[in-house]
This record gives C-alpha cells, structure tokens and sequence, in this order.
C-alpha cells in the first residue's frame, strides 16, 4: 500500500511539470530551450569544442529535460506585483529569451575559434525550429581546410643561447607532419619560453617567439619557419638585446613585526639560493613552501634583476589568522525516536612554538537517546591533541626538492563512551610523517607508530553473559593492548577544497598491529583463553584493509550539475593473539556519509536482525561492501538538491555466535541477497566556502527482514513505511 504522502508528492510532480514555461513571456518573444551543434564533415570532431562558443545559453535542465524551476518562475505570471509573485520569481529560474542578435555575434566566436584550432576558412550557418513559444538554434558547421606541417627550419640568436635552444629541440611539440594551428604554437612557446626561464633566463617569455607558414609551396603543407627574436612581439628591432643568463644575489626576507617567528625556518623552506643559476622553479618552489606553512596569508616574491647578471629577490610575508576554532555538527533520526548528534570543536594555532608548528587540539560528543525512552541513551566524550612539524625529524628540510616538505605529527587522545552495556575507556597515541606529492594531487600519511589501550568497566550484567557465550563478541569487547603501524595514501586529480570540476580519486589505508610484540609471545604471561598479555592486557594482533575509489562528473550548460559515485571496500583479519578484530577497527555500515537509509551502525552484518544484547544499534563486521550514486543540481539561490541511491553491507568472516542460521558470514553465494539498498533526497546549501547538508534516506532493500518483506514499499503500511526513513544533517558532501 503506498502512502498518502507518495501521492502527494508525485501529483506535485505531475502539476509542475504540465505547467507552462513561457506564461512570463510577451508577444513576440521565445524562450530558449536548446542550442544545437552539427558538424556536416569531419566525424572526428566533437561539438562540446564550438559549443561553449555559443554566446547565449539556453536555460539548464535538471532530468530528462525538465527544470521544475522554471515551471515555479512562471507561476508568477507576468505581474510582478505582490509578495507571492516576487517570492516565487526569487527562487525559480527565469527563461531565457532568444535574442538573434547573439546567433550572429555566435557565429563570429565559433569561425574564430575554429580558425585557432586549425581549420581555415570554415562556414557557419543556422537554422530555428519553434514550437509554440518555445526555439531551438542549430548551428551548422563546416570545417575548414587544415594544413600538415612540412619541413621545420629555425632562426635563433647566435651563441650560449642557441646551444640551450638545440639541446631542447628532443622536447619541441610541434613536429613534421602534425596539423597546423595557432593553438600548437602557442602551447609549444608557452613550454619553450618556461624551459628557458628554468635555466638562467629571467624575464623570457613566449612573445620572443614568432612562426611563419608557407603553404605555397606544397599543396596541403605548410613549411613552417620559427623565429625567436631578441626582442618581442610589440617591440621592434631597435629594442633588441641579447638573451642572458642570471644569477641569484641577495635574498631578503620580511614579515610583520608583531609576528614572532623563527627566520631560521624560513631560510630552510627557501630554495633561492645566492650563488646558484637563476631558476623559476626555484622561485616557484619557495613560494609554495611558505605558503605551505599556513602562517602566511601572503607571500609575495618580488625579483630585481641588475646589469651585473644577478637577481636580487625580496620575499614578503603577510601574517595570516594564527589560531581559531572549527565546529562541526552531524545528527540523524528516524521514526523510532533514535536521534544521534555528533558535535565536534576543534581549537588550531598555526605556529605554536613560532616555527610553523601546527596545534590542534579538539572536543567531540556522539549522543544518541531516544526522546521516549529515557533508559536508551548512549554518551561518549573525546579530546584529542596533536602538533604538527613542518620537517622530517631525523632529517633535514634541504634533501626535499619539491614544494612539499614532508610534516612530523605526534597526536593523542582520550575517549570515554558510556552506553548502556558498558563503559569504555580508550587512550591512544600516534607518531608518523605526512605529506603530498605531484602538486597537491597526492597525500601520504606514514605511522610507524600507533598505539592505543582500551578499557572496559560496569559491564551489563545481561551483556556480560552474552560474551561469556559468544567468542567474537568476547574478543571484539575485552580489554586490549593493540601497538602497530598504519599507512595511508590518497590521490586525486583535482585538490580544491570545494571541487567545481570532474575529478576522481583513490585512497587506501593499511593497518598492521601486534606483529612485533608477537615475536616476544614466549615472555609474557596468558589468559584463560591462550591470549599473551601486556600488564594484564591481551594484545590485539590483525591486519585492516581498506580502499575508495571514487569520481564525480560536473556537467551541464554551466557546469552547476555533478554526478557523484564511490566505490568502497574494506577487510580485517585478526590471528595469532586475537580471534577477532578489535571494536573500534571493525567495520560499520549506515550514517549520514554511508547507507543513508540507516542510522550508523544499524546495518548488517549480512542478513543479521539486529543485535538484542545492544540496546542502541552496534552492528559491526570484518569485511564491508560499499557502492555509491549520487545526482547533485541547482535548484535556487545557494540551495542545491540531490537525488541518491547507496548498496552495501557489511559481514564476518564467520557467524557471529556460531549459529550458521544467523548468517552473517560472508558468502558469494548469497551475496546479492545480502546487500542493503536504499535511495533518498537531500538538499544543500552552499555557501562556496561550507556545504551545509540536509538528506532523507528511504530503505529500499532490506537483507534482515524476512524474505516476503524486504523489498520496500510493497506490502507495508504507512506506519511501517516511515520506520523505514532516516533523516541526516550533516557538513560538507557525503563523498
């Protein structure tokens, strides 16, 4: 039986979507509704080339070629008189009307464009199509003749430059027979005139360069003949002067006086050196690396160059903000009166012993209660500090060349949980090093050291019994000593903060513990079980794999849509000293970044119901499964809207309590019957700089219900319709 509410809701749909959108328009004019690009020759061709060429846009669609939002506008009819009319025509989308004018001036931007790229003397037509007060623009392209390059000859300024000029001509890109087109020579000057700033010539540019083409002489050819001049494109021969190289002189360094910080840092991240062969990549070098600091809001490196065949540099130092706090904020709830708030404070400084070194010093909360039980509540506390170096400790700054240099982090931390079948008490620490690589586009997180002890006191007594029977829950609840090492890598093809383009990316995190205390077994003491101990403490002994994979796909007439995707997978094994993984290292499902149609944690493992000894949901399991889809438009002012659908579970690697009919081991054989689905929708609001997120997630597939009520809605009623909604508040993107 589908609810009120889905009728509801799709007749809303239904409305919008048969309601006109030209009703603002006047007499005359036409709405916009699509640009077209053909192509009458060259199959090789893509359109999106001449496309973004096309002055005036048509309105953007979000599905099938609807925008709701245009319907909303329209409402408005083409009064714009009384609050409801300017409320409505605030948050709907105008259309677009057609102004031939802008085909014309169109045109004109595609010839040009297609003239750079190669292809002379094209034609460009169009012809309308209009259906009521609605047109389309086709514009009909035919490209032009392209010309292979022939032979190449240069003419080059004689002496020290016209070696390093020949040494580099393996690099040119521009070769015999590639196509002929202002875009290949401008790329090939830009590349050149950087090679030669990299190897001594300060203040070389790409406007020495200039290209003659001869196409006379060989039907379908041109000879091309490069010239780089001793004087630029906007100059004449009077202002010639001989390409020299430079050297690096004096290096002075500056900042604001009420900053205190240790100029000593500064000289070591500062890859300008007096004496050395001037170099751009060293300038370029040095910037970053300062800036890399985060101490400095500005860095400006300003180079004076002196007859002598020196260059002078001057680099000056704005303070930026030094320290702060950073709150943030997650909560779910669904109809059973679960509510889960996660607030989080994070005080920073960014130079707490005035040599770039990062504090950071946080508070965290997880709370769940429910608002009708007070009996069902679950409190957990957390405080975690960490300084960060900027140098490889044990080694010095000067053996990196890059503009990163690797950071030294030492971080611990104290949590207390207390839920309603135990206490816990966990303390950790880390040691390690972290950095980035090509760009910013590669992070690391190496930690040769990670160690933590866990507590537990005032076990319930119910709860207790239940361990005493079930050997996984026993070894993933004890108390544990668990020392190893951890790897993370990450990259990325895009590191903005905030991406507004396509990207992609990879990250994989490894952990391994109790391998070296393993080699010292026969030293310590054992439990009743077999464990080793460490002051009374068995120690944990696994490994823990962990991989995403994940790309998002901007689209769209301006680029405002995006559809995001991740893939994630995750496996834990404990041997040796351990049965099974610790609890904070095994893997969960459900949550406001993961299925959002359950609450964290209240998923899986397998086709397990959940767990009665847990009066707040704690399922957890060894290996996890993750797939993820998620379609993300514009909708008005800074709201944005999402459409989602998330598949996943998690399982052990064997029953849980030993009973194969509880199933929650792995098996490929039910595997597609034991993975979760659900879809939902979600509403943003982006304010550039914070993604503010509001999701509600609908179970579509449920594996621990019974088999003839897994599938949702069919078969249920409207009450259990709404236990099968969770709502998620949430910072930033999902994934």
């Amino acid at each position: 039986m589908v609810s009120k509410k889905s009728i509801l809701l799709v007749l809303v749909a239904v409305i919008s979507a048969s309601c006109s959108t030209t009703r603002v328009l006047s007499d005359g004019e036409y709405r916009l509704a699509k640009n077209k690009v053909e192509i009458t020759n060259g199959d090789d061709f893509n359109p999106k080339e001449v496309e973004k060429y096309i002055k005036q846009k048509s309105n953007s669609y979000l599905i099938f070629g609807w925008n709701p939002f245009l319907n909303i506008y329209n409402w408005s009819g083409r009064n714009e008189d009384g609050k409801m009319n300017r409320f409505l025509r605030k948050i709907g989308v105008a259309p677009v009307v057609y102004q031939s004018s802008q085909v014309n001036a169109s045109i004109e931007n595609i010839k040009r464009h297609l003239e750079y790229l190669g292809y002379y003397d094209s034609s460009v037509d169009y012809e309308t199509r209009t259906k009521g007060k609605k047109i389309e623009v086709n514009y009909i392209v035919t490209l032009g003749k392209r010309y292979r390059i022939g032979d190449i000859t240069y003419s080059i300024p004689d002496g020290q430059f016209a070696e390093d000029f020949y040494a580099d001509t393996a690099n040119i890109t521009v070769k015999k027979g590639d196509w002929l087109s202002e875009d290949a020579l401008e790329k090939e000057t830009v590349r050149s005139a950087a090679y030669f700033r990299q190897h001594g010539y300060f203040g070389f540019t790409k406007n020495y360069f200039s290209f003659e083409a001869d196409t006379l002489v060989k039907r379908d050819t041109a000879d091309l003949k490069e010239f780089v001049r001793e004087y630029t494109r906007n100059q004449t021969a009077e202002n010639a002067a001989p390409h020299r190289k430079y050297t690096f002189g004096d290096v002075t360094i500056e900042w604001d006086k009420d900053l205190k910080f240790n100029e000593k840092v500064l000289r070591d991240m500062c890859t300008i050196k007096p004496g050395s062969p001037y170099n751009e990549q060293d300038v370029n070098t040095t910037y970053a690396r300062l800036s890399n600091l985060k101490v400095f809001s500005g860095v400006r490196v300003t180079l004076n160059p002196t007859d002598s065949g020196f260059v002078n540099s001057n680099i000056s130092l704005t303070k930026s903000k030094m320290q702060g706090f950073k709150v943030n904020l997650e909560s779910s709830t669904n109809s059973t009166g679960l509510i889960g708030v996660s607030p989080q404070l994070n005080y920073y400084h960014k130079s707490i012993f005035n040599g770039g070194e990062w504090l950071n010093l946080g508070f965290l909360g997880n709370f769940q209660f429910k608002y009708n039980d007070r009996n069902v509540k679950s409190n957990e506390f957390g405080v975690n500090t960490s300084i960060s170096f900027p140098q490889f400790l044990g080694l010095p700054n000067s053996i990196f060349q890059g503009p990163n240099v690797p950071r030294t982090e030492i971080s611990s931390s104290y949590n207390y949980q207390n839920r309603p079948e135990y206490t816990r008490n966990m303390i950790s620490t880390t040691f390690g090093y972290t950095g980035s690589l090509m760009d910013g586009r590669f992070f690391y997180q190496i930690n040769p050291l990670q160690a933590k002890i866990v507590r537990l006191t005032h076990l319930d007594e119910t709860f207790y019994n239940n361990l005493a029977g079930n050997p996984f829950l026993r070894d993933a609840y004890q108390n544990h000593f668990d020392v190893g090492t951890g790897v993370m890598f990450y990259y990325t093809t895009c590191s903005d903060l905030i991406p507004r383009r396509s990207y992609s990316y990879i990250r994989y995190q490894f952990d391994a513990s109790g391998n070296i205390l393993s080699m010292f077994g026969s030293a310590f003491k054992t439990d009743e079980y077999g464990s080793k101990l460490i002051w009374g403490t068995p120690f944990s002994q696994y490994i823990r794999n962990e991989v995403t994979l994940g790309k998002t796909i901007v689209f769209g007439r301006n680029d405002n849509q995006a559809l995001a995707m991740r893939l994630l997978g995750g496996i834990g094994y404990a041997y040796g000293n351990s049965s099974a993984m610790p609890f904070e290292k095994q893997f969960y499902s459900g949550g406001a970044n993961s299925m959002r149609g359950w609450q964290a944690r209240a998923l899986g493992p397998g086709f397990a119901q959940r767990d009665s000894a847990f009066v707040i949901p704690s399922q957890t399991g060894d290996i996890k499964f993750e797939a993820n889809l998620e379609y993300r438009f514009p909708m008005f002012w800074k709201v944005c809207g999402a459409v989602f659908l998330d598949v996943g579970n998690v399982w052990t690697q064997k029953e849980a309590d030993g009973d194969e009919t509880v199933r929650t081991r792995f098996d490929f054989k039910s595997l597609p019957q034991s993975i979760a689905a659900n879809w939902g929708y979600g509403f943003r609001l982006d304010l550039n700089f914070l993604i503010i997120r509001l999701d509600m997630g609908v179970r579509l597939y449920d594996p621990s219900m019974p088999a003839e009520k897994r599938w949702y809605p069919f078969g249920y009623s409207d009450d259990e319709l709404d236990n099968a909604i969770t709502v998620h508040f949430g910072v930033g993107y999902p994934f």
